[in-house]
């Protein structure tokens, strides 16, 4: 694994190795991704070979600047301007009418491109320094954990790449909220910009739970530990598992019980899970309320 620190020169080198064609592994605010030039067929296609990823599930494009959406979307609703004053950069990706310019290898054949601003400055650098805009799907074996740090990245799918930037642990921790915008304002998929939040900026009701496949993310099993894995109202004493309480055994980890706090520790501690040698292990359930919806999206998917 050709793992290089965040300095200005590492950034310009691969950038200049996406620009060849070549793949790299790169940190967001959320999870760490698989880059590919999002122009360059050649360089998509293989983001779907190495990850084992079915043709037909988009790729989110991620930009630098707001400069860049006439090159990848047909048309630019009055939303988009409030989303992007609002929440961009950040955990927010927007679904909209695309280019016929844009790769259909990208859209997985759809009409419709997922559009995205990553808060991550080496992320961003590396789009910055090399003009460009990236197709960038988390840097996972498909249906898999997310990395949301370098050693949680697997080693086969870093040997596909020049190279990983390392930019330590991911801030966010769990994948951007996706906000469909080619009809009603509807939520593909949950993230830490909540429906609540985007509400506000809108002024208006949105829908959640599209049908389309618009979107990452929208499998009924996802972002899933090697081990299987349930969720209890309590995890036992002798039991291995995810606890919001002082661990009893060395099997056990305890969570944040902040919500967001929770959602960056998430997949770092279901990797730390499958180190340990148990069958089966148990997540304690968090609370039912909307701040932690997003949680329970991923870990409904990590226990399907």
């Amino acid at each position: 694994m050709n793992v290089l620190p965040p300095t200005r020169e590492n950034l310009a080198i691969v950038a200049e190795e996406l620009k060849k064609g070549n793949l790299a592994i790169l940190p967001t605010e959320t999870v760490y991704g698989l880059a590919a030039d999002a122009t360059n067929e050649g360089s998509v296609s293989r983001i779907f070979q190495l990850k084992g990823r079915p043709a037909n599930n988009p790729l989110i494009v991620h930009l630098s600047s707001f400069e860049q959406l006439p090159q990848f979307v047909a048309e630019v609703p009055d939303s988009v301007h409030l989303l992007h004053e609002a929440f961009m950069p950040g955990p927010l990706t927007l679904v909209l009418p695309k280019s016929p310019k844009v790769s259909s290898l990208v859209t997985g054949g759809l009409n419709t491109v997922a559009i995205r601003m990553p808060d991550h400055a080496a992320c961003l650098g590396v789009m910055e320094l090399g003009e460009l805009a990236l197709a960038m799907p988390s840097a996972n074996l498909f249906m898999h954990l997310s990395p949301t740090n370098i050693s949680m990245i697997d080693p086969d799918l870093a040997d596909g790449v020049f190279a990983c930037i390392d930019g330590g642990a991911c801030t966010v921790g769990i994948e951007s909220t996706v906000l469909d915008l080619t009809g009603a304002p509807t939520i593909l998929r949950l993230g830490t910009v909540t429906k609540e939040n985007i509400e506000s900026v809108l002024q208006m009701q949105i829908g959640e739970g599209g049908r389309d496949q618009k979107s990452p993310g929208m499998y009924k099993r996802h972002y899933a530990p090697r081990t299987s894995c349930g969720i209890r109202s309590n995890v036992s004493p002798a039991e291995a598992g995810l606890v919001f309480v002082e661990p009893s055994n060395s099997n056990q980890i305890q969570m944040p019980t902040e919500p967001r706090a929770y959602a960056q520790a998430l997949y770092a501690s279901l990797a730390e899970m499958d180190t340990k040698d148990v069958e089966i292990f148990f997540i304690q359930s968090p609370p039912k309320t909307p701040d932690w919806a997003a949680v329970w999206d991923r870990l409904t998917k990590a226990t399907a």
